[in-house]
């Protein structure tokens, strides 16, 4: 609570700091009003539904516009200092013309009275222009995939969204990768959050994929993004829509697998927005049926000492919610705030059953397993910036701040019929993370742009492991000492940076910065060494641990512009802290044959990516394709090793996986994506990306490892949309990611295939639609396989997949007009640090 109380003196005093800046002269430019009332000249009577038009003064295509109220007035707001030309018109009236009309930074509100409207035998058509973006565009360092624009994503959630974006896989767990690194980090509105933090996964399902505008894929950071995420930052933009006075929009959809349900509503007038999103989903309980196999070899002979498989039902339902409130307010034309608050909600519950067999030294054994698990996340996001803008157009300083808190339980009961002992278990972990941070724009001259901030982040991490051991029915609890676990975690980063811009003849630009991050680690087992003695079991003694290091992180990117092609040449570095997961060395005894424990000792991952890009326009059609190569050391692995245990004084033979920096990763990889018009109504898209696993093992783990040499990954994505007459459309895609490999196996493939249709009506404000996912299949099968010269380990598990459903969306609020040349608000938290320069805010440990 002491940071929260710090976080909120540091933005008192950056809202003063107006005081001290100054406010006048003809620099950056804020948003005001140009209104007025309609008047009939003859009935002297207000006229309402009478179109407003704004043009720039002597311009010739519409700015915005409005209509008339019923006592004939008008209001435009959010409108730039500039002289405007308003066109005024009804049906029987010739149009109107005042030009100019004046507004000001000092005085950005225009009233222009009333203005007398003649009857007359001429009218002016409405006029509606939208800007129409490409469903994927490319620009200097990020992809962006306008998820608004996708047909068959209705009525599912982010996790859809996601399998459908250049170069990011998911495999069939939810979790993400990019270009086949998992190590990514995930933003919301260039955001951090707590949420994600602590279950990505299971975060990403419970954003219906409705309240998404867009993705951003960034693949080569500058310097002004955190380093965190090897692989590189994805960036979830949700809908905000910028229309004077009240809008929004009612989606969902009804389907076999899933049911979804979001809603958007939206308040602009003159300089405050308001903007309120909610939405969840709830799933139809699915079944999942899996077989595992797992030997214990004499390492010498290969002889099989123990012999463990089984057959299980898993039973889960998911549900999740999520929303948020933003507010904005320009003071003037040099000082603005933002907020916004987000709040997410979501959990699963699983039924199981199994039959568990095992054979060692010639005797056979056999057992049933019932596990129920309840697991919950939660928690919310605030974050709070200050804008100010100088005097000179461009230049601009934001401070800003975040307190991100999350919580996640997991209660789960496992009870056996022989050999293993029944388990309850009460999980509950806490998470804060305070953030603040500045940040300083400074356009030199038209040649150079400076870009310098400084960033801090307090993570708060407590993780409290409660085990009993409990009879048959699952009563009478007694807490196992040995398994139960007290651990706190703090991590704190620090970080400031550095971006020069230069914008070169003959079409070139550079851009070039450094960033510094300091990593200071503590971790503290809280164990009760009492209990432990009195309980009189063989006590697990973990030793407080601290780390800390200091990265150097430089990016250099240079760019050509030839024509209707433009070549893109990238330096980054990246680096991937280890989480508390990977660093606890309590080891975690929940599935007693296949156990886990962390490594206090384990070193960031960092990684080096060279890539030449080309992306090329052609009419309509766009063709992007990289070459890039990727070194990385101190890559981090799960170990699997047997190990023969004792629970309770009942012998276990099984797994123990231990996360380790297993050696260097070089990676080869090419990529490609392109969208092409063949004819007017069909578009079709693609996308490819194949890279190599090349791992060099460190000597210490070379008899571990069992999957050496050069090993080829891909992940492949197409589809084809047509636009029928009558406004029908139709979608179909597919994609598939190969097996991903480690040093020790494989993990699972996955591809699915979908299908859409989607009808129109009231001016396209209202759509219904079908949408179905692997129709002609159930199951999707998933294989596993790792192993070594004393193990091994294989697992197959079927997971429903096939689904119908029904999609609908209605969009409602007032007539509006928008104009694609036309420039954002100055704060808006969408587009705050994310220009054609950048992609987003960068994760937890600095910007």
């Amino acid at each position: 609570m002491k940071r929260f109380y710090i976080l909120i003196a540091l933005f008192c005093f950056a809202l003063s700091a107006k005081a001290q800046f100054g406010v006048g002269g003809s620099g950056p430019t804020t948003t005001g009003r140009i209104s007025g009332t309609v008047i009939d000249s003859v009935t002297k009577k207000p006229m309402d539904y009478t179109t407003v038009g704004l043009y720039r003064s002597g311009g010739k295509s519409p700015i915005t516009g409005v209509v008339t109220d019923e006592k004939g007035n008008f209001k435009l707001d959010n409108i730039k200092p500039g002289s405007y030309k308003l066109v005024i018109s009804f049906i029987g009236y010739p149009a109107k013309t005042i030009d100019p009309v004046v507004t000001t930074a000092s005085k950005p509100d225009n009233k222009v009275g009333s203005v007398l409207l003649s009857p007359g035998s001429h009218a002016l058509a409405q006029v509606n222009v939208v800007g129409q973006a490409p469903l994927i565009e490319n620009k200097i360092d990020k992809i962006v995939y306008n998820a608004e624009k996708d047909l068959t994503s209705a009525g599912g959630n982010a996790t859809d969204v996601l399998q459908k974006v250049p170069l990011v896989n998911v495999d069939i767990n939810g979790n993400v990768s990019i270009r086949g690194d998992q190590n990514v980090k995930v933003l919301i509105n260039g955001k951090p959050s707590g949420a994600t933090s602590a279950s990505l996964s299971d975060v990403l399902k419970t954003i219906p994929a409705d309240q998404i505008k867009s993705i951003e894929v960034v693949t080569s950071p500058s310097a002004k993004y955190d380093a965190e995420g090897s692989g590189g930052i994805i960036n979830i933009i949700t809908k905000q829509k910028n229309v004077s006075g009240i809008s929004g929009s009612i989606s969902g959809g009804v389907g076999t697998r899933q049911n979804n349900g979001n809603i958007n509503l939206n308040y602009n007038k003159n300089r405050f927005s308001l903007g309120i999103n909610a939405g969840g989903n709830l799933t139809w309980p699915q079944t999942s049926l899996t077989t595992t196999d797992q030997q214990i070899k004499n390492p010498v002979t290969g002889d099989v000492l123990v012999h463990n498989y089984n057959n299980s039902s898993s039973r889960i339902k998911r549900h999740g919610a999520i929303g948020s409130v933003t507010m904005g307010y320009e003071f003037n034309a040099f000082n603005s705030i933002n907020t916004t608050f987000r709040l997410n909600d979501g959990g699963f519950n699983i039924d199981g059953t199994g039959l568990n067999q095992s054979d060692s030294a010639g005797v056979h054994s056999q057992y049933n397993t019932a596990t129920k698990s309840h697991n919950h996340f939660g928690g919310f996001d605030w974050n709070l910036d200050y804008t100010h803008k100088f005097h000179k157009e461009g230049e601009e300083l934001v401070v800003s701040g975040q307190w991100s808190h999350s919580v996640i339980t997991t209660d789960y009961t496992s009870l056996f019929t022989a050999k293993n002992p029944n388990q309850k278990g009460d999980n509950n972990g806490k998470n804060n993370e305070y953030t603040f941070q500045a940040d300083y724009t400074l356009p030199v001259n038209k040649v150079v742009k400076i870009e310098a901030g400084g960033k801090t982040i307090q993570r708060r991490i407590n993780s409290n492991y409660d085990v009993f051991n409990t009879d048959d029915q699952g009563n009478n609890q007694i807490r196992d000492v040995l398994n139960s676990n007290l651990y706190d975690y703090n991590q704190n980063v620090y970080a400031g940076y550095t971006v020069l811009t230069f914008t070169l003849p003959k079409n070139y630009s550079i851009l070039v910065g450094g960033r510094v991050e300091n990593t200071r680690i503590k971790g503290d087992p809280q164990n009760p060494y009492q209990d432990a003695l009195t309980a009189g079991s063989s006590f697990q003694v973990l030793s407080p641990f601290n780390s800390s290091y200091t990265t150097y992180i430089p990016s250099l990117t240079i760019q050509k512009q030839l024509g209707s092609q433009t070549l893109k040449l990238s330096y980054s570095k990246r680096i991937q802290r280890p989480s508390l997961q990977f660093l606890n060395p309590f080891i975690n005894r929940t599935n007693v044959q296949s156990q886990s424990v962390g490594n206090p000792n384990l070193a960031p991952e960092v990684s080096q990516t060279v890539e030449l890009n080309i992306n090329k326009f052609v009419k309509s059609s766009v063709l992007n394709f990289s070459i890039y190569y990727k070194h990385t050391n101190n890559l981090i692995e799960g170990i699997a090793s047997p190990v023969l245990d004792t629970i309770n004084m009942v012998p276990v033979t099984g797994t123990r996986t231990k996360y380790n920096n297993i050696g260097k990763n070089n990676s080869f990889g090419a990529s490609f994506f392109g969208s092409i018009n063949p004819v007017k109504p069909l578009t079709i898209r693609a996308s490819i990306n194949a890279y190599t696993y090349d791992p060099t093992i460190f000597p210490e783990y070379a008899s571990i490892g069992s999957k050496t040499g050069v090993y080829f990954q891909y992940s492949a994505f197409g589809s084809a949309s047509y636009q029928f007459p009558h406004n029908f459309l139709a979608e179909l895609f597919g994609f598939t990611n190969s097996a991903r490999r480690t040093i020790q196996g494989t993990n699972p493939a996955f591809g699915i295939y979908a299908f859409g249709l989607k009808k129109q009506f009231m001016d396209k404000k209202l759509a219904i639609g079908f949408n179905t996912v692997q129709p002609f299949a159930r199951d999707k099968h998933f294989d596993s396989n790792i192993s070594n010269d004393a193990f091994s380990y294989k697992s197959s598990t079927a997971f429903p997949f096939r689904s119908f459903g029904i999609t609908f969306s209605y969009n409602f609020g007032k007539l509006s007009f928008s104009n694609p040349q036309q420039q954002k608000k100055g704060v808006n938290n969408d587009d705050q640090k994310q220009g054609d320069q950048t992609g987003g805010q960068g994760g937890p440990g600095g910007r």
